[in-house]
């Protein structure tokens, strides 16, 4: 089955990861899978330097410097490069259908596959009915440009039950869809890794390790988590925390822990390649998981559970969809840094519990949520295919 995969996006990070993650499982599934990317851009190059920042192409680095209402007439704009691009493919290799990682004002994927008669399946990570980082300008417009997508796709592909309730609610009966939450690779395995030697290689041997990974930036809660748990660490005189990532709030966090002399108690590597991630997660007994919000679906919470990490995490429906607290995970309320610190403290001297919860989160992990059951679902969306839910 040939499979022609387009995104809009720089394939970075997060998003890479995802694009590689699909199109792989696809491949393993026995499909022929060609990415189509935004020009510049190679998700399925994977980065093998850690960086501060990644490096743009230069025509992205001009269009995301472009002010609101202007930004958003060349996401329009796009609209013209995605016609000539994605009839090219389709001459010069007809696929036997289109999936697309939605994105907002693009339209003319679904333009085309409606008149060329092949199936499109949009995958959903963001839409113009969620609130975003970047304002939305020209709201009404990408409304009923969404609207249109939504209903004359054949299928699609949320990233959590919320975000399907959401848009229906907004757009009617949709096409028929699946709920089909992040997963992670076969390199999220602990049994691929020498925890022991990990472990001695960092100096935390003998050391109750709580770790997170992401961006530090406020509306993750990573600076806000710090800043509560930095006065209460007596309480658990055996716990460190390994806190891997970088973004703009990590220069303050590590001001902050230098001065008050808790750099070994509180370790921020910064951030490292992806490939390197499950190594710094074996070093890990636990995790946490500051914020999220209502309709996303954190990769990181994942890669840590595959890794048999279990994760205290804020009671999200994403979130909670995927953790059972005190099964798969621990929960607590949204919002309620305190209870997350005192999760985090709580479970510092409770062993067994630990490795009982992270054990089962493993096992779901391996059961629901390697990409390959991604693809699966996907798959099923397909005309005269079964298990696609309308």
């Amino acid at each position: 089955m040939k499979v022609l995969y387009h995104h809009r996006t720089q394939g970075k990070r997060v998003e890479g990861v995802h694009i590689r993650g699909v199109a792989n499982a696809l491949r393993e599934l026995g499909c022929e899978v060609r990415v189509v990317s935004f020009p510049g851009a190679d998700p399925e190059r994977e980065p093998v330097a850690a960086t501060t920042g990644e490096g743009k192409g230069r025509l992205a680095t001009l269009v995301s410097r472009l002010p609101g209402v202007l930004f958003e007439f060349a996401e329009l704009g796009y609209n013209l490069v995605t016609w000539w691009r994605i009839r090219a493919e389709i001459r010069r290799n007809r696929p036997d259908f289109i999936y697309e990682r939605y994105s907002l004002f693009l339209f003319m994927t679904i333009w085309i596959a409606r008149s060329e008669g092949i199936p499109i399946i949009l995958e959903i990570n963001d839409s113009a009915v969620v609130q975003r980082l970047r304002p939305l300008w020209l709201k009404s417009l990408a409304r009923r440009i969404e609207a249109w997508c939504m209903t004359h796709a054949t299928g699609i592909v949320f990233i959590s039950t919320y975000f399907r309730n959401l848009l229906a609610d907004h757009y009617g009966r949709l096409p028929p869809s699946v709920v089909s939450p992040n997963a992670v690779d076969a390199r999220f395995d602990p049994t691929r890794c020498d925890r022991d030697a990990l472990r001695r290689a960092q100096g935390l041997e003998g050391r109750v390790v709580c770790g997170h990974m992401g961006v530090f930036a406020r509306w993750h809660g990573v600076p806000g988590f710090v800043e509560s748990i930095i006065d209460r660490l007596d309480e658990a005189p055996g716990l460190t925390l390994l806190i891997v990532g970088d973004g703009e709030d990590l220069p303050a966090v590590r001001r902050e822990v230098e001065a008050r002399g808790l750099g070994d108690r509180i370790r921020l590597p910064g951030r490292v390649p992806h490939h390197e991630i499950p190594q710094w997660v074996a070093c890990m007994d636990y995790a946490f998981l500051p914020d999220s919000n209502e309709y996303g679906s954190p990769m990181k919470l994942f890669e840590l559970m595959a890794m048999g990490v279990a994760v205290v995490a804020p009671d999200y429906d994403p979130v909670a969809e995927v953790i059972e607290s005190g099964r798969t995970g621990w929960l607590f309320p949204r919002k309620d840094v305190r209870a997350c610190v005192d999760q985090v403290l709580a479970l510092c001297g409770r062993e067994d519990e630990r490795e009982r919860v992270g054990a089962a989160a493993r096992a779901y992990i391996e059961r629901e949520r390697r990409w390959r059951n991604n693809a699966q679902q996907l798959l099923s969306l397909l005309p005269g295919a079964q298990g696609a839910t309308a």
